[in-house]
């Protein structure tokens, strides 16, 4: 009888223990554009995406819970706008992934000063200044990753080809994608907050994105596969045969928007960051 009373006692004691050092749940609000939206569209993406980086990080992390902040085509002006509308809640983590609109927009990149005299949503860093104030003031204790934009090469929308844009190989109204990607950085770095740095990385770089792009030889009218950076100077008609076929999926499905192999380079990178940041 004693034996048996012994042995209660210890397994109450370790579910005791196990019960109290039971990780707690952690909250992460996932703001972006259509990159972060995608992930629970996937239909959008006519399922040539079977998950997206945000459930890739669950799968990763199962004490993170995701809440869905992307919203398609949108700046980080637009969200900057809408910030007290978008429904946002209080949470441990929160990640800011914007920029790749803002650059095709033209909307301009200004200077830390626009981030540090608060001076309103005209430039990029004044749009992530209300941003992450918005941030700070619904958890002055959550942790905040700022994603800087990927590079990206010519996009054509699977299901309008009629919507297109070329890549970040070239200026749009005298701005680079990667001085987007820099200004993020230097609000990182200024204000310590960790970024992950998804331009600059290897094995995402423009010529990594498509395997080739499908075009009409302008001498013969023949279909050709055109390999970066010969394309580039390859005219485009949406008349055309869709240019990025199953086979020229590599880190992107239409030039712009991951595919499998490209989010999970995307969560990979981020669980990295997350652990970095809370205790898993």
């Amino acid at each position: 009888m004693r034996i048996k009373f012994i042995k209660i006692c210890t397994c109450l004691v370790l579910l005791f223990f196990l019960i109290s050092f039971k990780r707690k749940d952690v909250t992460w609000v996932a703001i972006g554009d259509s990159i972060t939206y995608l992930n629970d569209h996937l239909d959008e993406t006519g399922n040539r995406v079977t998950k997206g980086y945000m459930t890739r990080v669950k799968e990763a992390i199962p004490e993170i819970n995701f809440v869905n902040q992307g919203h398609n085509g949108w700046t980080s002006a637009g969200i900057a706008k809408e910030i007290d509308h978008l429904g946002l809640t209080k949470a441990d983590i929160y990640s800011v992934f914007l920029g790749t609109n803002d650059w095709w927009s033209g909307i301009p990149i200004g200077t830390f000063s626009d981030f540090e005299k608060n001076t309103g949503n005209a430039s990029i860093y004044g749009s992530f200044k209300i941003i992450t104030d918005k941030i700070k003031k619904l958890n002055p204790e959550a942790k905040i990753v700022l994603i800087t934009p990927m590079q990206r090469t010519d996009f054509v929308y699977l299901t309008d080809k009629n919507n297109n844009a070329w890549g970040s190989y070239k200026l749009k109204n005298g701005q680079s994608l990667e001085g987007v990607a820099n200004a993020i950085l230097d609000i990182g770095k200024r204000e310590n907050i960790k970024v992950l740095d998804l331009y600059h990385q290897k094995g995402m770089q423009v010529k990594d994105l498509v395997a080739f792009k499908r075009l009409k030889d302008p001498l013969t009218g023949s279909y050709k596969n055109y390999a970066y950076p010969e394309y580039v100077n390859i005219p485009f008609s949406p008349a055309d045969e869709y240019p990025y076929p199953q086979k020229a999926i590599k880190v992107t499905y239409d030039g712009l928007h991951p595919s499998d192999k490209g989010y999970q380079m995307i969560s990979t990178a981020l669980v990295k960051v997350l652990k970095s940041l809370q205790n898993f």
